[in-house]
C-alpha cells in the first residue's frame, strides 16, 4: 500500500501553476496585493493540475492519538492517561478542535494508532492501533521498521476512507503526551539542526525539564546513530530506506500515520492543511520519502515550538497564521481552512480587467 501511494505521487504541474500566476495577474486587483495567499491559490493549482483549482470543501479533520515511551523519562508534566482522556474529550465534542471544527463545518474523526490502552468503541473512532505506544526513543528506536511501515499505511487508510467519502481538502490532527519530543527528534534529524535549536517547552515544562529534554532527545539521535558528530546531526538524505529507518527509531505511531494521510493525499491531489510540530514532523518524514508531497500541503499556522519554524523552513512553506498556539489537535490548521477556501473562491469568482471592463495599471 505504501509503495502503491508512493508511485501514484506527482509533483506540482508547471502548466497549472503558470496558468494561475497569470489568472492571478489578470484578477482586479493590484498584482501580489493579497500576498501569501496568492502563493496559496497558485500552489493549489499546481497541486490539483487545475486552474482554477477546485474549491478545498468540504474538508475533514483525522486526529492521530498514540503514546510515547520516551514519556518514563520525564519529558511532560502531564500523566500519560491524558492521551485516553483526551481522546475521550474528542468523541464527545469537548475538545478546542471540536469547536474550532464546529465552526468551520469540519467533522472530526479520531484515529488509535498507538494508545497505551485499550478504547471503547464509539462512531467517531477508528482503531489501528499498532501497539500500546512506541519504545523508549532515548533508549533504542522507538518503532521496528514494519510498525513504522504499519502506521504509515494507517494513515493511507483513514486519509483515502476520508476522500472516498467526499473530503476535498484533509487536515492531520494529533494527540499523545511527550509527542513534541518525538516531534523534536525527528525535525533534528530531517533538517540537520542541533536538538536544543528545535525542542521546544511543548505543554509547558520549566527550564529543568527543558535542559532534560535536550539531553534526552540529543540521547535518543547518538543511540539510534543519527548523530554524526557532536553537536550536530546528520540530516537524513534522499534515500526512502534511510528516511523510514529514522522515522521508526525516533518517531511516533502518531508521525508515522500522518505522513501516510499526506503522502495519500499527495496520491490523490487533495491539499492537505498542515498544523503544528507534530504535523510539521510527519510532513518532514512525508517529503523524506517522497519530495513531491510538499507540493500538496499548505501550512495552516506557525506554532510556537521552535521545531516548527524549523520543519516549514526546511520544507519551503510560509505559514498563513502565527498566533503563538502550541495546543496542536488540527486547532491551527482549522483556523486556516476558511482562508484557503477564500483565496480559491477568489481564483474562481473575481473578475478580470477585461471581463470587469476595468483599466489595468499601465506597465
Amino acid at each position: 500500500m505504501l509503495a502503491e501511494t508512493l508511485a501514484a505521487i506527482r509533483p506540482a504541474d508547471q502548466r497549472a501553476l503558470a496558468e494561475a500566476r497569470a489568472h492571478q495577474d489578470r484578477l482586479t486587483k493590484p498584482r501580489g496585493s493579497l500576498g501569501a495567499l496568492e502563493d496559496v491559490a497558485i500552489r493549489l493549482a499546481g497541486a490539483a493540475g487545475a486552474c482554477p483549482p477546485p474549491m478545498p470543501s468540504p474538508a475533514a479533520l483525522a486526529i492521530f492519538a498514540a503514546d510515547h515511551g520516551v514519556h518514563a523519562r520525564g519529558v511532560s508534566p502531564w500523566p500519560q492517561e491524558v492521551t485516553v482522556q483526551m481522546v475521550a474529550n474528542f468523541l464527545s465534542g469537548g475538545a478546542v478542535a471540536n469547536a474550532f471544527a464546529a465552526q468551520a463545518g469540519v467533522p472530526v474523526t479520531v484515529v488509535d494508532v498507538g494508545v497505551a490502552a485499550d478504547l471503547p468503541d464509539a462512531p467517531d473512532l477508528v482503531k489501528r492501533k499498532i501497539a500500546y505506544g512506541t519504545a523508549d526513543l532515548s533508549r533504542g528506536p522507538a518503532m521496528t521498521v514494519d510498525q513504522a511501515v504499519r502506521a504509515l499505511e494507517a494513515g493511507i487508510v483513514v486519509a483515502r476512507g476520508l476522500v472516498a467519502e467526499g473530503a476535498r481538502c484533509l487536515i492531520a490532527g494529533d494527540m499523545g503526551i511527550a509527542n513534541t519530543t518525538a516531534s523534536a527528534a525527528l525535525v533534528s534529524v530531517f533538517t540537520g539542526k542541533d536538538p536544543a535549536e528545535v525542542t521546544g517547552r511543548g505543554t509547558g515544562i520549566d527550564d529543568g525539564t527543558h535542559e532534560r529534554k535536550v539531553a534526552i532527545v540529543r540521547e535518543a539521535l547518538q543511540v539510534n546513530g543519527l548523530m554524526r558528530e557532536e553537536p550536530q546531526p546528520a540530516a537524513v538524505g534522499s534515500s526512502p530506506s534511510e528516511a523510514l529507518r529514522a522515522l521508526a527509531a525516533v518517531g511516533g505511531f502518531e508521525h508515522a500515520a500522518i505522513a501516510g494521510f499526506i503522502l495519500y493525499g499527495a496520491a490523490a491531489r487533495v491539499p492537505v492543511i498542515l498544523d503544528g510540530v507534530i504535523a510539521g514532523a510527519g510532513a518532514l518524514a512525508a517529503a523524506a520519502l517522497d519530495p513531491a508531497a510538499t507540493d500538496h500541503c499548505v501550512a495552516g499556522h506557525r506554532s510556537a515550538e521552535p521545531g516548527h519554524a524549523a520543519a516549514l523552513d526546511h520544507l519551503g512553506l510560509r505559514p498563513l497564521i502565527d498566533l503563538e498556539m502550541r495546543l496542536g489537535e488540527g486547532t491551527g490548521a482549522l483556523l486556516a481552512h476558511p482562508m484557503v477556501c477564500a483565496v480559491v473562491r477568489m481564483m474562481h469568482d473575481v473578475a478580470t480587467f477585461d471581463a470587469a471592463g476595468v483599466t489595468e495599471k499601465p506597465v
